[in-house]
């Protein structure tokens, strides 16, 4: 009994700790390339080994929009239906650092906390 609860704690744990990281990861992703909502989803699958579904992705994208991170232009495909790419801001870009200098130091805090 003691394993599953440990095994369970670990995975919301984990499920968690991604689920905060997700707008990171998405415009860390943006950052040099514009893509499109599918397309992220299968970058972060393969890159990050994480599940991101589209029931949650695309209200992140359109927040993300709405708080002018993010820009998107629809793209006219020759096949099938249009695609909304989406890019990062420079106002995006200026968050992202800032977010990434935390992480930075967040990360040195836990690796001092276990010396302790």
């Amino acid at each position: 009994m003691e394993n599953k609860q440990n095994a369970y704690f670990i995975t919301r744990w984990q499920s968690q700790i991604k689920k905060g990281l997700f707008e990171y990861i998405i415009m860390l992703l943006l950052q040099k390339q514009e893509r499109y909502g599918y397309e992220l989803i299968n970058e972060i699958k393969q890159l990050a080994d994480m599940d991101i579904a589209e029931g949650t992705i695309y209200p992140l994208l359109s927040r993300l929009k709405k708080e002018k991170l993010l820009d998107s232009r629809w793209v006219e495909m020759d096949e099938g239906v249009p695609r909304k790419y989406y890019k990062l801001t420079p106002l995006g870009n200026d968050y992202l650092e800032a977010m990434y200098q935390y992480l930075g130091e967040l990360m040195t805090a836990i690796a001092d906390l276990k010396k302790v």
